[in-house]
């Protein structure tokens, strides 16, 4: 670790292989516009921390097998702090040659294991960010979806003066302030709307404690079911990404039931799914990444999830 006015720069090892280029892929086609940018082989995005606000950067080291990542500004001096979110976040805890040899066991995985075997389920900086994104993307786009994000950080999300990158210059809204906003005319049906700002109540009041730091991933499951207007598919989309349940499954995804479908006409619904997928326990997390990962390449876009 070094430190050089107010720049705290960490390096986080990992196991390889790792991915990096299809991890980018993944962050800068969700990228939150104004709040995270994938530029030049990096990830950035404005953080606070313990009161302290900054830029985080990430980017792979050209040698090492260590991502690097970058503190700027007050949050630096919270860099030991930061190192652990940071791994989740990048999914640097992962074993993938593990992983990967039990995936490869199945042969619909293992061409996919061999043409991708650092895969990593991308994190989430936060998991409210990613609570409000699976609920803006619901029935729609990677691309639709983003924009709508973007119009609610200017709508509800706060400037950030003096901030030295412009392309990630806002903070993304808070709790709070997502659900006093008035979104009318703001791109998503009234009923998401209503969906959106329940759950952005029930975050603010403590009713759902999503990013504290014990997550008990049973009750939080079941605390946001029980919210109107989010169902199995964006529960198991966060436990992959923000709580790190390596065996979350998104049965639901439609994408992940045609890939299925397509390799087994009788599988056409989840309930007949399930026999299959329940083979690679414990990392359908990752299944999940490789199958959509499979269609993001085929496309050259970031599809899937």
């Amino acid at each position: 670790m070094s430190t050089l006015d107010e720049v705290t720069t960490l390096e986080l090892p990992f196991k390889p292989p790792f991915d990096w280029p299809r991890l980018l892929r993944f962050f800068g086609g969700r990228a939150t516009p104004g709040v995270e940018a994938v530029e030049d082989g990096t990830y950035r995005r404005a953080i606070d921390w313990a009161g302290d606000s900054g830029t985080l950067s990430v980017r792979l080291h050209p040698r090492k097998r260590c991502v690097v990542a970058s503190i700027e500004g007050p949050a630096s001096r919270h860099a030991d702090a930061l190192a652990a979110p940071i791994a989740k976040m990048f999914d640097l805890h992962a074993d993938p040659k593990k992983i990967g040899a039990e995936l490869a066991a199945d042969p619909w995985l293992a061409p996919l294991v061999e043409a991708a075997p650092g895969l990593r389920v991308p994190g989430a900086w936060s998991g409210f960010e990613l609570v409000v994104r699976a609920i803006v993307g619901q029935q729609v786009s990677v691309k639709a979806a983003t924009t709508i994000i973007g119009r609610l950080v200017q709508r509800a999300g706060e400037r950030i003066d003096g901030h030295p990158h412009e392309n990630t210059a806002w903070r993304f809204p808070t709790p709070a302030a997502l659900a006093a906003v008035d979104l009318a005319q703001i791109g998503m049906p009234g009923k998401r709307v209503a969906a959106l700002q329940g759950f952005a109540r029930a975050v603010a009041t403590g009713d759902v404690p999503l990013d504290s730091n014990v997550i008990d991933a049973t009750s939080l499951r079941a605390a946001l079911l029980a919210l109107p207007g989010i169902g199995p598919w964006t529960v198991e989309y966060v436990a992959m990404r923000a709580w790190r349940d390596a065996d979350a499954w998104p049965a639901w995804d439609l994408v992940l039931m045609q890939s299925i479908c397509a390799r087994d006409p009788l599988l056409v619904r989840p309930t007949q799914q399930r026999t299959r997928t329940d083979a690679w326990r414990p990392w359908r997390a990752y299944a999940a990444m490789h199958l959509w990962n499979e269609v993001a390449d085929r496309a050259g876009a970031a599809r899937g999830g």
